[in-house]
């Protein structure tokens, strides 16, 4: 019996839908735990139910809302335990593909450390705390890109818009918080092109952990 497969036509309205609302929670303009009813957020981009509901189920399956039965549709709303494990799945990840980026492809992976650093650098003299935080999800992603092992790099993707998100929700408006992570970027493309592991786990792990403490104070001060 032959096989009968349907193809699926593109949902690119869906798609569309689907990158402007997580633009959106990326780049601070949802907060966290904000509602997004699908009629009023459907009429405001001019889509209908459907592809509003696709771009909604794709969105849950990243980490970026919550569809709650009966309720509705909000952002995700972490807590501090959430940043915690997020903090401890990062350092785990990274630290591979910090490891495994050096060994197979480390030309690239400086390259593209040093481009985001650049960037990192346009975004603070022009002021511009949501730059800044695209061109740090940027550096923090060229370790995975570069890492050689594919199921790696997907893992980081499940929480790749989260991290994303709390960077820009949470630390853009902490301008003081720039000085030391700039800082602290510029020291780890210093052990990278020097090939010093350890050094670099050393303070990949102080970066992330510092991240995870001012993410937590923040949280808690919204929650007060």
């Amino acid at each position: 019996m032959p096989i009968q497969l349907d193809l699926a036509v593109p949902k690119s309205l869906s798609a569309a839908v689907e990158e402007r609302i997580r633009d959106a929670i990326v780049n601070a303009e949802l907060a966290f735990g904000q509602a997004l009813p699908e009629d009023g957020v459907g009429l405001a981009m001019g889509v209908s139910r459907t592809p509003m509901r696709e771009a909604l189920t794709r969105l849950q399956a990243q980490g970026l809302v919550v569809i709650v039965p009966k309720k509705g549709t909000f952002v995700f709303d972490p807590s501090p335990e959430d940043v915690d494990q997020l903090a401890a799945f990062r350092l785990m990840l990274e630290g591979e593909a910090v490891r495994r980026s050096l060994a197979s492809a480390p030309a690239a992976a400086l390259a593209g450390l040093r481009a985001a650093h650049a960037a990192m650098e346009l975004a603070r003299q022009a002021g511009d705390g949501r730059a800044y935080a695209r061109a740090d999800t940027a550096f923090h992603a060229s370790f995975l890109r570069d890492c050689g092992n594919a199921y790696l790099a997907k893992a980081y993707d499940s929480i790749a818009w989260q991290v994303a998100a709390l960077r820009a929700q949470l630390s853009v408006p902490r301008s003081h918080e720039q000085d030391t992570s700039f800082a602290e970027h510029a020291a780890m493309i210093g052990h990278f092109e020097a090939g010093a592991v350890e050094a670099l786990l050393e303070i990949l792990s102080r970066h992330i952990l510092r991240s995870a403490a001012v993410y937590r104070e923040a949280i808690r001060a919204f929650a007060k």
